[in-house]
């Protein structure tokens, strides 16, 4: 299968560097690693284009400029130009352990979406956290994690190795599977199917919006959170506010009561407006930017789908 990483990020260039080192890591490194820029500045490019020239997989840098809080059009944005048939969806701030993609592609199935699991880091452990930590995988080791000062509790459950008791403790685990964009996948057809994310929302359940209308859908959650694990570097969040929460969950409840299946601004409607965006994508040969090599299928504003048979 052909496999598309997605990764959210914006002005947190210590952050993302460990992020993509983490990558470089994988034991599995047959994909691309597609990058959602919501407006960082000139450092963040110039850390993506230093990872892509040496790169053994594709890395991709699509950004668009820095009007505020604007992750839904930019992940958009990034889904449009993906070549993936499965996506897998993470943030800049999260870094993979060495089996993360792999786990994500093995445990792939039909009409169904996975949850992952995270560890979240306190800010001294984020900033303790070195290059060589990540390459050598100790980042993810739960006793070297205690003696820089991480108080694991239950979640030093999730840094098993991924064996018969992570399998286990995902089968017994009462936690409902929830799609949330640090830590999820599903295929390709089926995030169009639910027109992506929508362009309203910003910080605060946007990404289990989409999530409801995957389940609207009849996709089926499966967890992974003790076998698709990633640690969660702390960071703030100046972009939350009460406003945008509040109108988050009146757009989630409705898509909830009347069983919503796409969003109402959403991947085809970008798809049409485009080239008003702002978008640009970086790399290798592309390093002033250009328009975005948008992925064929999706360029003409539609995608046909083996789930519905019919053009979205």
């Amino acid at each position: 299968m052909d496999l598309s990483v997605i990764l959210s990020t914006y002005n947190k260039v210590e952050w993302l560097e460990k992020v993509l080192w983490g990558y470089r890591q994988q034991d599995f490194r047959d994909f691309e690693l597609v990058i959602a820029d919501d407006g960082s500045r000139e450092d963040t490019k110039e850390l993506i284009l230093g990872f892509a020239r040496e790169s053994d997989f594709p890395i991709r840098h699509i950004w668009h400029p820095d009007e505020g809080y604007r992750r839904s059009i930019i992940l958009n944005a990034a889904i449009l130009a993906s070549t993936g048939e499965y996506l897998v969806f993470s943030d800049g701030d999260c870094i993979p352990r060495r089996d993360f993609v792999r786990t994500h592609r093995e445990m792939a199935k039909p009409r169904c979406f996975l949850s992952g699991g995270s560890v979240y880091l306190s800010m001294e452990v984020s900033e303790a956290i070195a290059v060589d930590d990540v390459v050598s995988g100790r980042f993810a080791d739960p006793g070297w994690l205690r003696v820089e000062g991480q108080k694991l509790g239950r979640h030093r459950l999730r840094l098993l190795s991924r064996d018969w008791r992570a399998t286990f403790l995902d089968h017994i685990t009462t936690t409902n599977p929830t799609w949330n964009l640090n830590n999820s996948s599903t295929w390709r057809e089926w995030v169009f199917a639910a027109n992506g994310m929508e362009t309203e929302m910003q910080y605060g359940g946007a990404d289990r919006a989409l999530g409801s209308r995957l389940e609207n859908l009849g996709l089926r959650g499966r967890l992974a959170r003790f076998r698709a694990v990633l640690l969660h570097l702390d960071h703030d969040r100046p972009y939350k506010t009460r406003e945008s929460i509040e109108k988050n969950k009146g757009i989630r409840g409705r898509i909830v009561e009347d069983g919503e299946t796409r969003a109402r601004d959403g991947l085809n409607e970008l798809s049409a407006r485009r080239a008003a965006g702002g978008f640009l994508e970086f790399g290798p040969g592309r390093e002033k930017g250009a328009e975005p090599l948008w992925n064929s299928e999706t360029a003409a504003g539609g995608v046909r789908t083996q789930a519905e048979g019919r053009k979205i």
